[in-house]
């Protein structure tokens, strides 16, 4: 079965180690700290999952930082043609209509914004300009639902899916990552799509088939969260869940490649 890894990080090998910990750190410990995030990690262990392809989500932690954060993405997206890569843009940078227009212009199949992490909320007046821009021609991955902030609180997706109908996007971790129930009655009537990354193990199976039923298979893609969990052990979560081969394939690659016309 074709695999699409739809929520994957990597980070330039100098510096991979050091990053996937900061994660891990951010996130109180959490994930498997023997998982480096390195591009050869991820096709190695991507490998042994048996996934087909990725996506690689970047996030631009400093304003400053974006446009070199965007080069390293391009450049491993034009040397592995397993990798879909997604730019990142920050709400406090310096030309930020230029940011998504070098987006665009380089290949790049949509845009990555971790609120949590990068401390402005989804529905920032200053990043209307780039909603506006992108939707219905590119679609826009949330990290969402940490209790410790409200910055990426589902309510505040509705609020921009509202202001801006034709967006394509996704809210990641079944659409909240510590938020699941708030964001089935916040999202569950609109457009939006969901990955499975950083859910499953805090889930039992049938807790997470009841909320795929919910939306729909056709809403919802794979997804591992490379670095912080072991693809290899994400798909044998995947793969216990008590799906139809059709729904399996759905959530495993139609959808996303679906999304990204791929």
């Amino acid at each position: 079965m074709r695999i699409i890894d739809f929520h994957t990080h990597v980070y330039p090998e100098a510096i991979a180690r050091k990053a996937a910990d900061n994660v891990r750190e951010f996130y109180d410990g959490l994930g498997n700290d023997a998982i480096d995030g390195k591009v050869q990690t991820l096709l190695d262990r991507g490998d042994l999952a048996g996934v087909s392809e990725f996506v690689i989500l970047p996030v631009a932690t400093k304003p400053e930082r974006t446009r070199h954060i965007n080069d390293f993405i391009i450049r491993e997206a034009a040397a592995q043609s397993r990798f879909y890569g997604f730019g990142t843009v920050h709400a406090e940078m310096e030309g930020l209509m230029d940011e998504v227009a070098y987006i665009k212009a380089n290949g790049l199949y949509g845009i990555k914004i971790h609120p949590d992490y990068q401390t402005f909320a989804i529905d920032d007046p200053r990043m209307y300009p780039v909603y506006e821009e992108i939707q219905g021609n590119m679609p826009i991955i949330f990290h969402m639902g940490d209790l410790r902030y409200d910055y990426s609180h589902p309510a505040k997706l509705r609020h921009i899916l509202q202001l801006f109908p034709k967006l394509q996007t996704v809210a990641a971790h079944f659409g909240g990552y510590q938020m699941r129930d708030v964001a089935w009655e916040e999202l569950s009537d609109t457009n939006c799509l969901f990955d499975t990354s950083s859910s499953l193990m805090f889930m039992d199976t049938g807790v997470a088939e009841k909320y795929i039923r919910h939306y729909g298979t056709e809403r919802f893609m794979y997804g591992s969260d490379f670095p912080m969990w072991d693809p290899a052990v994400e798909i044998e979560r995947f793969m216990k869940l008590d799906l139809t081969d059709a729904e399996r394939e759905q959530i495993a690659w139609k959808t996303a490649a679906t999304l990204l016309s791929i």
